[in-house]
């Protein structure tokens, strides 16, 4: 299944604004997070588990719980975005 991932604030001056990824079907955010974690460079720095990263399913707030359907959008960013 093909899932949108956006990111906002310094994540999307570091990673782009967004990109599109190929998960199994069944994954969660979680699985997400990991699979661009399992990337290396950048994705694996400023996504790291012991980073403060919020996310969001389909626009709105989330854990990494939640089960994702094709073509969900993901987005990643820090706590505090600013205005």
């Amino acid at each position: 299944m093909k899932i949108q991932v956006r990111y906002f604030a310094s994540l999307r001056e570091a990673l782009g604004a967004a990109e599109t990824l190929e998960l199994p079907p069944g994954a969660t955010v979680g699985a997400l997070r990991d699979a661009l974690l399992a990337r290396g460079g950048r994705h694996a720095e400023l996504l790291a588990r012991g980073r403060a990263v919020r996310c969001a399913l389909n626009q709105v707030m989330c854990d990494e719980a939640p089960v994702l359907g094709d073509g969900a959008e993901v987005a990643f960013f820090p706590p505090v975005t600013g205005g």
